[in-house]
């Protein structure tokens, strides 16, 4: 393996000096006399430099990898490939992996106890993820938890990049188009085919090299701490466990239509029989039964077989085999007292903004004064709203106000909440403004 050849951005100038634009123009940018250009078709990148390896699948491969990935320099590019949709759980079926001077690794995680040999000998190494949070805790699964760690979709986010998928910023920073076309493939398959391990690997082949880009035009921009912050609570909470939904039923599509304590019951009652047959399978829920059979059936609350398959999304195979489970989970939804019935649960926060206007007109106003300073303040710094600062804060700051309104006050109270002292910079003196009630 030789070090990687550094990637040029496509539109760069070859003039020295000539930084980034504050907003990346791609390879759709004007001309050198200022007129539109011709759009320059991306290269296509159907293969890795390297050639598609072999995925990693005994422990003495491993070993091998090992001393391969720690000889080599500069960051790492990491990503992983789920099963979402199709499994249950939400483990990495495949890890890849790629490092200036060692080249791509693909590792199969099912029959390796753990990477934990890995992560040890990356321990002083900066990551490189896109969408990070999505793959932080399955990777955590398998012992991989990285001490530092730069998000390249979040990086485009603070940026002011419309578009931060990792195929269109890969087209727009590098001049390649990456094929996504197996994003939503079942990774648990075995044997992964050829097509597939392509385009595993060609998700880290430009990796480092997107970093690379995005950094110095967020040096450009002045966000390089803003972005640091952002990258150390992506670390801090890489092995906390997900947060666990109280009444996850409740999310269960569809269920607006379904009225009344006792039809919920049934709601609740076949959600959570599904979800042990899911469970056991390890089979996605929705492809034991989906939501419209789950709701259909708490409508009309059926009491024998024949009813139950005449309603739609039961008159599959595998779905009849699963009858009793189903009557029964009605059964026992319909034998309840009065008592045990599903009560809606008193929410943690304010309530949703469309009910303001008639709970609390002043909250209602203080909420707009304070969407307007969070809007103004995102547009002059040309990054998203939601990236400057979470509306749940806006909402929880603007329903239950500090006592003392202050600039410290009102930034403790966004820290309290999570908010990064980037965020409460720029933000917490005009919202101490607003927050007052005006006569």
């Amino acid at each position: 393996m030789t070090d990687d050849a550094p990637l040029r951005r496509r539109d760069s100038p070859d003039t020295a000096g000539d930084g980034p634009h504050p907003v990346p123009p791609g390879p759709h940018a004007g001309g050198p006399e200022g007129g539109p250009e011709e759009p320059r078709p991306a290269t296509p990148l159907t293969a890795p430099r390297d050639g598609t390896p072999r995925p990693v699948e005994t422990e003495a491969e491993l070993a091998e990898i090992v001393s391969r990935l720690t000889a080599g320099n500069g960051p790492v590019a990491v990503d992983a490939e789920r099963a979402s949709g199709y499994r249950y759980t939400q483990r990495a079926y495949l890890v890849q992996l790629r490092r200036a001077g060692s080249g791509t690794v693909l590792l199969d995680p099912l029959p390796l106890d753990d990477l934990r040999t890995l992560d040890a000998a990356l321990a002083d190494t900066e990551w490189v993820l896109h969408a990070a949070s999505q793959d932080l805790p399955c990777l955590a699964e398998l012992g991989m938890r990285p001490r530092r760690l730069f998000d390249t979709e979040l990086a485009a986010r603070l940026a002011g990049f419309e578009r931060v998928g990792l195929a269109a910023l890969t087209e727009q920073l590098l001049g390649y188009s990456l094929e996504k076309h197996h994003s939503a493939a079942d990774w648990s398959t075995r044997p992964l085919p050829e097509s597939w391990l392509t385009y595993a690997a060609l998700d880290v082949e430009l990796l480092t090299d997107l970093r690379d880009m995005l950094a110095a035009e967020l040096e450009q921009q002045g966000k390089t701490a803003w972005a640091a912050e952002e990258f150390a609570a992506l670390v801090a909470g890489a092995d906390r466990p997900p947060r666990v939904r109280p009444d996850p039923w409740r999310r269960t599509s569809g269920i607006h239509r379904v009225r009344g304590a006792r039809a919920q019951s049934r709601v609740r009652a076949l959600w959570y029989a599904r979800d042990g047959v899911a469970a056991r399978r390890d089979s996605a829920p929705g492809r034991v039964l989906p939501d419209s059979a789950i709701v259909a059936a708490a409508e009309a609350d059926p009491k024998d077989e024949r009813t139950l398959l005449g309603i739609p999304g039961f008159g599959g195979r595998s779905v009849r085999r699963l009858a009793r489970i189903w009557l029964d989970a009605l059964d026992q939804a319909r034998s309840l007292p009065d008592d045990a019935l599903p009560v809606n649960q008193p929410v943690d926060g304010p309530p949703p903004p469309h009910r303001w206007a008639e709970r609390d007109p002043i909250a209602a106003a203080r909420l707009a004064r304070c969407r307007q300073i969070v809007v103004g303040t995102a547009e002059r710094h040309n990054l998203p709203p939601e990236n400057l600062v979470s509306p749940d804060f806006v909402r929880r700051l603007a329903w239950s106000p500090p006592d003392e309104i202050t600039s410290r006050t009102v930034g403790d109270t966004l820290l309290g909440f999570g908010a990064r002292n980037w965020q409460v910079v720029l933000l917490a003196d005009d919202l101490a403004e607003v927050l007052p009630e005006t006569l």
